[in-house]
């Protein structure tokens, strides 16, 4: 045994010892009130999506709440673009910060796929890309398998040397363009694939040891989950093997990332959706250019925009500590480090100093 592995079943391990407070839940009706809409272009991935105001969208009918109580945000399919404008479609982020030391939950029946549509559920911290960025859920045209990442600054990096389930990518260095890539490799994390299963559940713990991804598909979501209500806290004792395991051995969390607001956003086409190597892999047949904006974009939006949305059971976020919203500036949510009198503390001392002293001996 290596001794990253080893060293990274420890914090693992150790991870799971922790049960989590809630601190928020964005569901049902009031799901829209602590979100802010972007309003305005798609100036991050270059996309053919103007991304409307909370206005625009209630008006327009991109971001609702339906009367099954699910938040409903989605890419205008009613309007007949002409060439040279773009779509209209939603971003929203959280006004809440969250600190490292905290969990996040979200829970879909159906995500946004079809030919030039890239959605994403993601974080970044206020100084972005600098105090870094975590993408959940990310997948573009007719994929049909969901892709996690971190994006770094120099110096963080990924090994594929840890205990996840999902796939590393061929980039190790989290500060490049594609930041670090883990594929996912469970069935039915995108496309029609994943409405059709019931749609799934996201958890990611941002906590000091690591960033941690698990997803399942509903006949799977684990019982802490499936039975937890808006008060619940949240046992993650019993949930296995990550889908992404961004170890802190390879990348100090504390130093690449700061709190981080949530996004929930669709683009269409753009700096990845839109490359035509790319975007012909799935959607050569999509028109009779090969080009994203031209066959897609432009002209009606139905059917070609009929399943790109999101419908959102809740998304809900909780903490290792006992602060509540109003404890930290600048609406950050203080997930809070362990405290000095944490049991942990103690057996994770005396693990490292058993570990280095194993290694110093040639035994890991």
């Amino acid at each position: 045994m290596s001794a990253l592995l080893f060293a990274s079943a420890i914090f693992i391990f150790l991870s799971r010892v922790v049960a989590y407070d809630l601190i928020r839940e964005y569901a049902g009706s009031t799901f829209f009130d602590r979100w802010d809409f972007y309003g305005s272009w798609d100036n991050l991935s270059l996309g053919n999506a103007t991304w409307v105001t909370q206005s625009e969208a209630t008006s327009q009918n991109l971001a609702y709440v339906n009367s099954e109580g699910h938040a409903i945000i989605k890419v205008d399919n009613t309007t007949n673009v002409t060439y040279g404008e773009n779509r209209n479609s939603v971003r929203i982020t959280t006004q809440d910060a969250y600190d490292i030391g905290s969990l996040w939950i979200i829970d879909l029946n159906h995500i946004p796929f079809g030919c030039s549509v890239w959605p994403a559920f993601w974080s970044y911290g206020p100084n972005w890309p600098y105090d870094g960025e975590i993408d959940i859920i990310e997948a573009i045209n007719m994929m049909t398998y969901n892709q996690m990442a971190i994006h770094t600054t120099p110096g963080c990096t990924h090994s594929g040397n840890v205990d996840q389930l999902g796939v590393t990518g061929s980039t190790t260095d989290c500060s490049l363009v594609t930041g670090c890539v883990v594929t996912e490799t469970s069935p039915n994390s995108y496309s029609s694939n994943f409405s059709d299963a019931g749609g799934g559940v996201w958890a990611t713990q941002f906590d000091v040891s690591g960033i941690f991804i698990w997803f399942w598909s509903r006949p799977d979501v684990p019982p802490s989950i499936s039975q937890a209500n808006s008060t619940s806290s949240m046992d993650i004792s019993q949930w296995g093997t990550p889908h992404a395991n961004y170890f802190s051995a390879t990348c100090n969390i504390s130093q690449f990332f700061t709190a981080q607001k949530l996004v929930l956003d669709i683009t269409l086409c753009g700096s990845w959706a839109g490359v035509p190597s790319i975007y012909n892999l799935t959607c050569a047949d999509a028109g009779p250019t090969g080009i994203c904006y031209d066959d897609c974009v432009v002209g009606p939006g139905s059917p070609g925009f009929d399943d790109a949305y999101f419908d959102v059971s809740y998304v809900r976020t909780y903490t290792t500590a006992s602060a509540g919203p109003s404890t930290m500036p600048q609406t950050q949510l203080s997930g809070g480090i362990r405290p000095k009198n944490d049991p942990v503390i103690p057996i994770l001392a005396a693990l490292a100093v058993s570990w280095m002293v194993l290694s110093a001996n040639g035994l890991y």
